[in-house]
């Protein structure tokens, strides 16, 4: 094998040199070029962004996927640079499950029937995380990924390259001030007149010659100098160029996060429209399971985040709860002080917020009172009779939280 002696022998020694410089500025015994204020910052804030980033990416990780297992070994298949295998969500596993529950347990039974409509809808909220999980991925995982791969590496090595070029440079320095001084000292040994009657007056020629190779020393460490220098501001630039680079990374990460929130919030309107239709089957399915006992809406009183993103908006419902009459429109409203509770259906509810009355009709509430509630037929599905004492009227149901 054909070694270059000649080169190993100069890296070696640049390498021993560059040591040498960086021990003694860690122990205050040499001087250390310091960069300008605005690079400094350039150089913070770029470690800010790589740290943060790197602490977003992880924790996006976690959300997406909370299998500590699983992240491994999809890490290792993206390392391997093979395809990941599909994986089953935990909703299309409890769908599956309670699937099979309904065959075994009798698909035509209640149970069984009720257990086939929920794992459906399990399903249908399996694919939707399903593809929030491949939209998050691509739009948002992939480009901080590909930052911390791809730009942040070529941040680091020109800032490595940097830190050479100016131990370089501080070392050349540190030279030049050497042989400065002794060029001085040997200049004025040099200028000191010799006596002949010594015995020994070549200490004179000696200084002479001593003053002369320091001279030629000085020159050299000079133009050493000023090639370490001329390459350290072509270094500096470069990097500063890089560095000034993480404002555009951050318009990309905010374009990325935007995508991010706009594919989350897709998702839980999905989910939201799944589980209410959900639970419109259900309730009218217990009330032909369970006749005459009380079935309520218990819709939340909040809707998730409005979109622009068609899916999103046609999830969404109203933010109040409807207030429409107790009778249908068009027909005489019930007068409520002769109204007198059904003989099955009343229950307990907890009022959750203050609600002022808005007429004579309906019932104010105070939070966490405790009141008994039931259903005429007929009546909006949003609202309800209450009754504290001798008082009743109408109470929306948002309100509430229903007792046994």
């Amino acid at each position: 094998m054909d070694f270059n002696m000649k080169k190993l022998a100069s890296d070696a020694g640049i390498f021993f040199t560059r040591a040498v410089q960086f021990t003694e500025e860690k122990f205050g015994q040499a001087e250390k070029t310091e960069l300008d204020a605005h690079f400094e910052n350039l150089l913070t804030r770029a470690d800010s962004t790589k740290n943060w980033t790197e602490k977003i990416l992880r924790q996006t990780e976690v959300l997406l996927q909370p299998n500590p297992s699983a992240r491994v070994e999809e890490f290792l298949y993206e390392k391997l640079d093979r395809k990941v295998p599909s994986r089953v969500t935990n909703g299309e596993l409890l769908a599956q499950y309670m699937a099979e529950a309904a065959s075994e347990l009798g698909p035509t039974t209640p149970y069984g029937k009720t257990l086939i409509k929920v794992a459906e809808a399990e399903k249908r909220l399996g694919g939707a995380e399903r593809d929030f999980i491949h939209t998050a991925s691509i739009n948002f995982l992939t480009p901080l990924r590909n930052f911390l791969e791809g730009d942040w590496k070529t941040i680091s090595k020109e800032r490595r390259l940097l830190q050479n070029r100016r131990l370089d440079l501080d070392a050349c320095k540190a030279r030049l001030k050497k042989a400065k001084a002794a060029e001085a000292k040997a200049t004025c040994e040099g200028d000191t007149v010799p006596d002949f009657q010594e015995t020994r007056p070549r200490n004179y020629i000696l200084s002479a010659s001593a003053s002369a190779l320091w001279s030629d020393e000085v020159d050299k460490a000079e133009q050493e100098l000023r090639v370490a220098q001329t390459e350290f501001d072509r270094q500096a630039e470069v990097t500063r160029l890089l560095l000034e680079g993480i404002s555009s990374t951050h318009v990309n990460h905010l374009r990325c996060l935007h995508e991010f929130v706009e594919s989350q919030t897709t998702y839980y309107a999905q989910c939201y429209r799944h589980m209410l239709d959900l639970q419109k089957q259900l309730g009218s399915s217990q009330g032909a399971i369970f006749p005459g006992t009380f079935v309520g809406t218990t819709e939340p009183a909040s809707p998730p985040l409005s979109s622009t993103s068609p899916t999103t908006t046609a999830a969404t419902m109203p933010v109040g709860p409807s207030v429409a009459g107790l009778a249908p429109t068009g027909e005489a409203a019930l007068c409520l002080e002769e109204v007198a509770p059904p003989a099955s259906g009343t229950r307990k509810a907890r009022v959750l917020y203050d609600y002022e009355a808005a007429d004579s009709s309906e019932l104010a509430l105070l939070a966490d009172e405790l009141i008994t509630v039931y259903s005429l037929p007929g009546m909006d599905p949003d609202w309800l009779i209450g009754e504290r004492g001798n008082k009743k009227g109408k109470v929306p149901v948002t309100y509430l939280e229903l007792l046994s």
